[in-house]
């Protein structure tokens, strides 16, 4: 038996439920979760806006230890301190196998369909969302989702590994490849937004424009390395940008936002033969408008980044090791920490944009 927070109602709260997990297959890994952040999607997701089907513990990423491993499992063992990405890595399916794991069929020709992983008090078995479901105390996952840690830094930290730092540093250094010296903005200054600046800055992009219509939000940008910040109801975007540029746009334009809006912005604000990058959305369904003759005629590389599009076998070490000596700092992303049962306040605050990131520990 343990606690989850579990998604019954759509548009309701949280419930905190007594849980059994099942026992873990042959390929599957328990782990106790010690941190795990609030993401903006979990709040859309409680809303009922990205089709999740209660019940369901939302979650898609924990930093724990294992507790107990399947019969075929040898990447990991009880004990190792590891953390969980929502993206698996199968190295079996096709798109492993051409080098694009970021769209692993386990996680997504699944039906849209989320593992069951365990029964509720009421004998109602439920879903981890995410292939995580990590709002829980212990959680029951793939063997291919679950990498070893080498770190001493506190879990609040390093649970951002798998979602924020993964996504933003990965779209900014391993999708765009951002070159020493370029100009970049960002759209959005959230926890995506937050730490492309910082995969900017280690990337020696000599200007990094962030714009957001929020004081805090831009302010903190600033302090982990924008070098100009932009409200967008006290002035032009394009403009500003464009006075910065020598009347061009900038090298790389990245999307952190999720409104329609704002892939249109990201894509105005670069110039010719410019590099943009979306990483997010408010609506699956959602339709994005891109003006046809630019899209047509000027050469842009548009990309589109699910969890930083990256190997997280290869990727997480280096996050890791950048984190170690202090290149990427979580400390100032990390808003207000929650026991699990306050978990509703967490979601609060995600709607309201209270906090960049909020986390929650399970085991408080």
């Amino acid at each position: 038996m343990t606690r989850a927070a579990v998604l019954n109602i759509l548009g309701g709260p949280l419930e905190i439920r007594d849980v059994t997990l099942f026992d873990p297959g042959p390929d599957q890994v328990v782990v106790r979760t010690e941190a795990i952040p609030f993401c903006s999607t979990d709040h859309k997701s409680a809303n009922g806006e990205l089709d999740k089907v209660p019940p369901t513990v939302l979650g898609h990423t924990v930093v724990g230890y294992v507790e107990d491993v399947g019969a075929t499992v040898a990447n990991v063992a009880p004990g190792d301190h590891v953390v969980v990405p929502g993206t698996p890595e199968c190295r079996k399916c096709f798109y492993c196998g051409i080098g694009r794991p970021d769209q692993c069929s386990e996680l997504f020709d699944q039906g849209g369909i989320f593992p069951t992983v365990g029964t509720l008090d009421d004998g109602r078995t439920f879903t981890a969302a995410g292939n995580v479901g990590g709002y829980a105390e212990r959680v029951l996952v793939s063997k291919n989702q679950v990498w070893r840690l080498e770190s001493d830094l506190p879990n609040t930290h390093l649970s951002m590994l798998g979602c924020g730092i993964t996504t933003g540093v990965g779209a900014v250094l391993e999708t765009a490849k951002v070159t020493p010296g370029s100009s970049v903005a960002i759209v959005g200054a959230g926890h995506l937004g937050q730490w492309m600046v910082q995969g900017s800055r280690i990337a020696d992009a000599e200007r990094i424009v962030v714009i957001d219509p929020h004081r805090e939000r831009r302010s903190l940008a600033l302090a982990l390395g924008a070098t100009d910040v932009v409200d967008p109801a006290d002035a032009d975007p394009l403009e500003v940008i464009r006075s910065l540029t020598q009347d061009r746009g900038v090298d790389y334009a990245f999307e952190a936002a999720g409104p329609e809006d704002a892939f249109t912005t990201a894509f105005t604000l670069t110039r010719r033969a410019g590099t943009v990058v979306y990483t997010g959305f408010h609506r699956l369904g959602a339709q994005v408008t891109l003006p046809a003759g630019p899209l047509a005629l000027h050469g842009r590389t548009l990309h589109s980044v699910q969890n930083g599009r990256i190997s997280m076998g290869a990727f997480i070490p280096k996050l890791t090791h950048l984190m170690n000596i202090g290149a990427l700092d979580a400390r100032p992303i990390l808003s207000t920490t929650y026991p699990l049962a306050s978990i509703n306040d967490a979601l609060s605050a995600s709607r309201t944009y209270t906090d960049v990131c909020g986390i929650v520990e399970p085991q408080k």
